[in-house]
């Protein structure tokens, strides 16, 4: 079982930095891949940025590449999500998601991911 807390969230003007991080409980959360999805009002949630059990290969959405950088410290049971150069389009609810331990790489659909967080709030002023 995995459990995952994100932090982070915020408000911040257009243009600005914020870095998102998701704790992970449970010893096998260095093998399991990691993603980041995002949920606005009256939206669908959307995939944003996924890393592999190594950090060795991401994967990220075209809206954010390029401003977005995922990555994890397994000895700290955390990933991150840098997120620079925000947009009032990146305001949305951020959720931690990952994906069974040992079972499967990187993905972009949230149907592959097994557990996930409570979400946290990130609000850009423009």
């Amino acid at each position: 079982q995995v459990q995952l807390v994100e932090s982070g969230g915020g408000l911040v003007q257009a243009g600005g930095s914020l870095r998102l991080s998701c704790a992970a409980s449970g010893r096998t959360f260095s093998s399991a891949a990691m993603g980041w999805f995002r949920q606005a009002p009256g939206k669908e949630r959307e995939f944003v940025a996924a890393i592999n059990w190594s950090g060795s290969s991401t994967n990220y959405a075209d809206s954010v590449k390029g401003r977005f950088t995922i990555s994890r410290d397994n000895a700290k049971n955390t990933v991150y999500l840098q997120m620079n150069n925000l947009k009032p389009e990146d305001a949305a609810v951020y959720y931690c998601a990952a994906r069974r331990p040992y079972y499967g790489g990187i993905n972009n659909n949230e149907n592959a991911y097994d557990y996930w967080g409570q979400g946290t709030q990130v609000t850009v002023s423009s």
